[in-house]
C-alpha cells in the first residue's frame, strides 16, 4: 500500500508541477473538480444526466485550460520541452485529449443520424429521452477511456501504473479542489502564472 501511495503521489506531483502553471487553468480545474464532485453524486441517482454534467461543464473547463491557456513552450521551471513532457507523460497527452474529444463530439451526431445505434438500443422518441442515450453514450466513453490507457500503460511498462493513474483520475476532483481553491483569488491580484516557488526549491 506504501509503495502505491508513494506513486500515486509522484504522478500527482508531475502532473502538477509539468501542466499547471496558469492561474486560469487552475481555476478551471477548481470550476471542473466541483462539478465533477456533483456529477459524482448524481451517478447514483441520474448516471446519464451526471455524464451530461461531467462531459459538458467539467471536461470542457478542464481541457479547455490546458487547450487554451497552459503554455507550451520552453518549460523554464522544470527545465523541460514541451515535446519531452508529452512523450512522458503518463495520462491523456494533447494527442490523446483531441482524439478523446473528437469522439465526445462524434457520439452525439451518431445518435441523431441513427437514434437506435444501428440496431444496438430502442430509439429516442424525444428530445428527454435524446439526451438520456447520449449521456450514457457518454458515459460508456469515459468508463472506456479510463479502461483503454490503463491497458495502455500496463503494456507499456505495468498494470501497476496503470492502477494508480486510474485512482489519480478518479480521486483528481477531490485533490484538485484542495490544490487549487485559491487560484481563482491570485488570478483576480494580476497573478496570471504560478511562480512555483514549491517546484523550484523541490
Amino acid at each position: 500500500m506504501s509503495r502505491f501511495l508513494e506513486e500515486l503521489r509522484i504522478q500527482r506531483w508531475d502532473d502538477h508541477r509539468l501542466y499547471h502553471h496558469c492561474r486560469i487553468n487552475q481555476s478551471l480545474h477548481l470550476l471542473s473538480a466541483l462539478s465533477f464532485l456533483v456529477a459524482y453524486g448524481l451517478l447514483f441517482v441520474q448516471p446519464a444526466w451526471a455524464a451530461l454534467l461531467a462531459w459538458c461543464v467539467s471536461m470542457t473547463t478542464r481541457q479547455a485550460g490546458h487547450f487554451f491557456f497552459e503554455p507550451r513552450g520552453y518549460d523554464e521551471v522544470n527545465q523541460m520541452s514541451d515535446e519531452l513532457k508529452e512523450a512522458v507523460k503518463v495520462g491523456y497527452n494533447i494527442r490523446r485529449k483531441v482524439a478523446l474529444m473528437s469522439a465526445w463530439v462524434l457520439l452525439p451526431l451518431t445518435l441523431y443520424f441513427s437514434p437506435s445505434l444501428f440496431g444496438f438500443i430502442e430509439p429516442a422518441t424525444d428530445t428527454a429521452g435524446y439526451l438520456h442515450d447520449v449521456g450514457l453514450a457518454w458515459l460508456a466513453l469515459g468508463v472506456a477511456g479510463l479502461v483503454f490507457r490503463v491497458l495502455q500503460l500496463w503494456l507499456q511498462d505495468s498494470l501497476f501504473k496503470g492502477l494508480v493513474w486510474a485512482t489519480k483520475i478518479i480521486t483528481d476532483p477531490f485533490h484538485d479542489v484542495w490544490l487549487y481553491h485559491k487560484a481563482p483569488l491570485a488570478l483576480l491580484r494580476g497573478q496570471r502564472y504560478d511562480p512555483m516557488l514549491h517546484v523550484r526549491q523541490h
